[in-house]
């Protein structure tokens, strides 16, 4: 069987995500999928012994080929997923984290990183972590985007979610409602559409991205009568953008903005809180949604889902967003390639 390769003829680097959640067998799936189609090419940062023992729990008959170097994916590819060793310290048993094991966890991100910095890996694919076992082990950002912006120099990431060419960019993320009101402000917008925008030509393809700008309040604060936010902070943000010629509407009453006729005219939906980002964009693609860390150097995609500890362990989890993850990440960096 011939397998394509990567951009760059190199691989995708899989980083392990939380040990007792679903990652191990989405990505013995994503392998079995990835293999069918000839490609992408990806090895795990993982520890093969679990990654063997996992499969054989569940009773699948796939392959595990622990490697030494990312150079030697493409080879071994065909005849099992490869992975180059991440040893965790503690067994894992499904669906029962142990803070023993997320150094591992972050040395497997931080590693994935330098190898595509080093021109060893195309793109890093995240699986997904449980933030709370990370911030007992002493982990100081908020989640992979903030961490993964410290690791490549960038101090302000920018998160997208895209299913298909549904896509939406949250303006502020992990924060409770009450401190996302707090922190958004026109500057903030300006920024995340700057580098949404270029983000869709640059890793999209899309020649003269559209963004359409949601309202912080409901019915876009009807022009002040359910708050000014809207025509203080969101207003001036979207002429500011248009002013850089980025073409940019609203703000727009959010509750119209996700069905499919109006979806249809634009490339981005810029959102002002993480819920209204991510409700619909997971209600509308669940099974293929993909997470990806906009304005690095690098290119970085995860599933759009968490860690599931209650089918951990069980082969039940879909491998859908994984495999569009990989599938996004491929194509993202083919596109940095050809510039």
């Amino acid at each position: 069987m011939t397998t394509s390769l990567s951009p760059f003829r190199l691989p995708l680097a899989l980083t392990m995500g939380e040990p007792a959640g679903i990652g191990g067998e989405i990505a013995l799936k994503a392998w079995q999928t990835a293999r069918a189609a000839g490609g992408p090419v990806f090895f795990a940062l993982d520890d093969p012994g679990r990654l063997t023992a996992l499969a054989q729990q569940i009773g699948w008959d796939i392959p595990v080929t622990t490697i030494a170097a990312p150079e030697e994916a493409a080879s071994v590819f065909a005849g099992g997923l490869p992975v180059l060793p991440v040893a965790l310290p503690r067994s894992v048993e499904p669906g029962k984290p142990n803070v023993a094991n997320a150094l591992a966890v972050i040395e497997a991100i931080r590693r994935a990183v330098e190898l595509v910095q080093n021109g060893r890996a195309a793109a890093v694919v995240t699986n997904p972590i449980h933030k709370k076992v990370l911030y007992d082990a002493g982990f100081q950002h908020p989640g992979h985007t903030e961490y993964l912006g410290e690791l490549t120099g960038v101090t302000r990431p920018v998160m997208m979610l895209a299913a298909g060419d549904f896509r939406v960019v949250p303006v502020t993320i992990h924060l409770s409602l009450r401190d996302a009101l707090a922190a958004l402000t026109t500057a903030a917008i300006i920024d995340r559409g700057r580098v949404a925008a270029a983000a869709l030509t640059r890793d999209f393809g899309i020649e003269r991205p559209r963004l359409a700008v949601a309202g912080l309040n409901p019915h876009a604060g009807e022009e002040g009568a359910l708050g000014r936010e809207d025509i203080e902070i969101v207003a001036p943000a979207v002429a500011q953008l248009r002013a850089l010629g980025i073409r940019a509407v609203g703000p727009l009453p959010s509750d119209t903005m996700f069905h499919g006729a109006a979806r249809a005219t634009y490339d981005a939906a810029l959102c002002m809180y993480h819920d209204q980002a991510l409700i619909p964009l997971k209600t509308l693609g669940f099974d293929e949604g993909v997470d990806i860390t906009l304005g690095l150097p690098i290119v970085r995609t995860s599933p759009d889902h968490g860690t599931a500890f209650d089918i951990a362990g069980t082969g039940a989890a879909s491998a859908g967003s994984l495999t569009a993850a990989l599938k996004m990440a491929a194509e993202m960096a083919a596109r940095r390639a050809a510039t």
